[in-house]
């Protein structure tokens, strides 16, 4: 909002207070002439309205506001218009003071008229190339503000001004250094000779020594003694962009700063910038944490306007759900439960924002075997947490014990808790890993229980009142695959079950097979006999559950499956699971288009299989070389034994040692595996490429390939090593040992690049799958 009309208003307030009382002061007016009017004239503009539709702009304003290549005339052209508003009483029109009445009220139409008679006279000021870019908005203010916008150019003045401004720049340009340097002797002397220096714009943005001082982030002691030194009005003054040093204060998390601030003038707490942001709010969007615990903690619910009521309350919750601030959220939720009632335009709401938070929900599903392991101790501790406090605190006894016993086996438990949390709080500290582990069971804790808080809240609300806000969050969360918000609000308010995309029409588990969220989709199997609504239920196209899932997924969920056959075979899996849930007739009904779920398949795989096919094909002629010289190497050196044979009996010399043994069993097995592999990766070859044999027939040839392979190299390296250890260290213990250690490098090499590959294919195709029961729970 500019800074000029908000003062003009405040002084035209005062000496009209009789006359304009708060925000709706220009309809009071109006509303009381209206009232004396019959109800036949009630609908017509009154005298005063005539008297103020006759005024002539052009006697106020010279020339109409126009944009040449390298300058305009809006400075000379905005003083002219404000003077013929002003001098109106209008002035809250455009300043945002005088806001529209609900529709419904009869003083709707007094202000309707009004604000139509400023647009009017903004409009009919304008050059026709600028009229075109402000005829299509509604209201004065919101043409006034556009105005601003286009023409205030935020990096600076135009070139003709700018001789002018730099020698102003200049002239403070010794107060802007030292309050960047945080040099207070300096600055002193500056004020001392210059005392409304402390007012100085000393930044092309507008600015002054206190905004920079603050935003430095250093040098507190220059700020406590810069606020010390000016009177409440320049602490007050904002930059171009309506921000004050408690503003910048919150969004550079300079909390110190912005206690000097607030303890020295509480009302900056309660400003607005030019977007419509408190403090709070700035350091919320910049996850200033510690800087917004404090601002929130200095807000009066007294005090109007307020960052935490209404509306202005839901888009700080928003900010702090955004910046992962969920324990804040909890609080705030929790001290003013309307923030979870309200819902921003947009369908803005905070279930919603929650909803958007895939990151606090996805993190923990992500864990493996490993971290699975430590969060399940990580939760104890959390556990012991809620349910006894931080160590430390309380008795140690508990007083209501009856017996000696029982009080020191409470001591001796209380004791092994404290110790086990000042354990795991050293590990965390000594282990980031484990830290990152415990921050992400944590933050999706806080995070559910944040859904429960806000459907809690919500209960208060009846079904129209209701459904509009959890219905957003519902159909995000099943596009995102969050099935906890989903579970809880249904377990809140049942009748969302039913909710279905607005412009698709898609039910959740439609959305959960469009979008591949197996964890969505997986409720069904805990629904009662109410699933079968979705077997046959059709979306805007006539696309059936079965029409969605033959569909190809998003590319960020394709790409969690290594290799384009993988991805095929995870597809495959997709469209015979719902095929086996989907209505008999469903599996052949086509859509409006005329497709079948299988000619939707066939027509959207088509490239991934053939990249699928690319894949097996280079796979397998890789490995196919591998095993080739594997089984040529392994067969020669079972011909050409080690030590040779005797030249009577033709019986290998080492015949009778125990390493020859190995040898042999193992250069057999190298040679049996190596053979069978290479058979394998020849049938890969030959496939016939069908869709289906991507699901079972090639996955199962590539798993059996890379096992042998495996097995033949392991086998091979083990045969090698005796036949070094007969010929070069039969009585020489000391070879054994670099022998063992080299022949581990192939071995190891093979585990970290193609094992993993192995552990993909063997888990997608016999493993236990993605589809199934999720909990013993009931969803619905």
């Amino acid at each position: 909002m500019n800074l000029t009309i908000l003062l003009f208003c405040k002084k035209k307030k005062k000496r009209n207070k009789g006359e304009l009382k708060g925000n709706s002061s220009v309809l009071t007016v109006a509303m009381a002439s209206s009232e004396s009017s019959s109800s036949t004239t009630q609908a017509q503009p009154s005298c005063c309205q005539c008297a103020l539709a006759s005024i002539n702009v052009a006697s106020f304003v010279s020339a109409k506001l126009r944009r040449d290549k390298n300058s305009n005339n809006y400075k000379s052209w905005k003083e002219q218009i404000l003077c013929l508003i002003e001098s109106q009483d209008l002035l809250g029109y455009i300043a945002g003071e005088i806001s529209p009445p609900p529709m419904t009220s009869e003083a709707y139409a007094v202000w309707r008229r009004r604000d139509r008679l400023v647009k009017g006279w903004i409009l009919g000021a304008l050059s026709d190339e600028v009229v075109e870019t402000a005829v299509n908005l509604n209201s004065a203010r919101d043409v006034w503000l556009h105005l601003e916008k286009a023409f205030i150019k935020p990096r600076g003045p135009p070139p003709q001004a700018a001789a002018e401004q730099e020698k102003d720049w200049n002239e403070y340009l010794p107060l802007y250094t030292a309050a960047l340097r945080g040099d207070w002797i300096t600055a002193k002397e500056i004020l001392d000779q210059n005392p409304n220096a402390v007012k100085a714009r000393v930044s092309f943005t507008s600015e002054t020594a206190l905004h920079i001082a603050v935003g430095t982030g250093k040098s507190i002691p220059f700020v406590e003694k810069l606020v010390n030194t000016m009177p409440d009005e320049p602490l007050a003054l904002t930059d171009e962009l309506g921000f004050n040093a408690l503003h910048v204060a919150a969004r550079t998390g300079n909390t110190a700063a912005a206690k000097i601030l607030i303890h020295r003038l509480e009302d900056l707490l309660y400003v607005k910038s030019n977007y419509g942001f408190f403090p709070a709010h700035e350091a919320a969007k910049s996850a200033q944490r510690d800087t917004l615990l404090f601002l929130i903690s200095q807000n009066k619910d007294n005090l109007e306007p307020n960052p935490c009521a209404g509306a202005n309350g839901v888009s700080l919750l928003n900010a702090i759900i955004d910046a992962d601030f969920f324990d804040i959220a909890l609080h705030l939720v929790g001290k003013y439960p309307h923030m979870a009632r309200i819902e921003l335009p947009h369908g803005n709401s905070a279930l919603k924002r929650i909803a958007l938070k895939e990151s606090a929900f996805s993190g923990v599903a992500r864990f493996n075997f490993w971290e699975r392991f430590i969060s399940s101790s990580v939760q104890l501790e959390m556990a012991s947490e809620v349910r006894h406090g931080p160590p430390n605190r309380g008795n140690i006894e508990d007083p209501t014990c009856g017996t000696r016993i029982h009080g020191e086996f409470r001591r001796w438990h209380r004791v092994v808790q404290n110790l086990h949390f000042a354990l795991c709080k050293i590990i965390k500290q000594l282990v980031p890993h484990i830290k990152l582990i415990h921050d992400k069971k944590m933050m999706h804790h806080q995070a559910l229980e944040l859904v429960k808080c806000l459907c809690k809240q919500m209960g208060s609300l009846n079904y129209t009142e209701a459904a509009p806000i959890y219905r957003e969050a519902m159909i995000t969360a099943a596009r995102l695959g969050i099935h906890e918000v989903i579970e809880v609000i249904v377990e809140a308010f049942p009748a969302a079950i039913y909710n279905r995309h607005a412009t698709t029409k898609h039910f959740i588990c439609h959305l959960a097979a469009q979008n591949r969220c197996e964890k969505v989709y997986n409720l069904i199997y805990q629904t009662s006999g109410h699933k079968h609504q979705y077997a046959d239920a059709k979306d805007f196209s006539g696309n059936t559950l079965l029409h969605l899932a033959a569909g190809l997924a998003p590319p960020h969920k394709l790409n969690l499956v290594s290799g384009a056959a993988l991805q095929m075979q995870r597809e495959l899996q997709w469209f015979k699971e719902v095929e086996k849930f989907v209505h008999p007739y469903t599996k052949e009904r086509p859509n409006y288009a005329g497709k079948t779920p299988k000619m939707v398949f066939t027509e959207e795989h088509k490239d991934l299989k053939n990249e699928g096919e690319k894949w097996m094909k280079d796979t397998a002629n890789s490995c196919t070389i591998a095993a080739a010289l594997i089984a040529t190497v392994v067969f020669a050196a079972a011909i050409t034994v080690p030590g040779g044979n005797e030249s009577t009996t033709g019986y290998p010399i080492f015949s009778k040692s125990g390493a020859f043994v190995l040898f042999a069993v193992s250069d057999a097995v190298s040679l049996f595996t190596s053979t069978t592999s290479l058979l394998m990766f020849l049938s890969i070859l030959t496939s016939r490429y069908a869709e289906e044999d991507f699901l079972y027939a090639l996955p199962k040839r590539l798993c059996i390939g890379l096992f042998t392979l495996f097995v033949s190299i392991l086998f091979m390296t083990i045969a090698f090593s005796a036949t070094l250890y007969l010929v070069f260290g039969l009585n020489n213990w000391w070879v054994v040992m670099p022998v063992a250690a080299l022949a581990c490098l192939p071995i190891s090499s093979f585990v970290l690049l193609q094992f993993p590959l192995l552990v993909d294919v063997i888990s997608s195709t016999y493993g236990r799958g993605i589809f199934g029961k999720q909990s013993d729970n009931p969803f619905y």
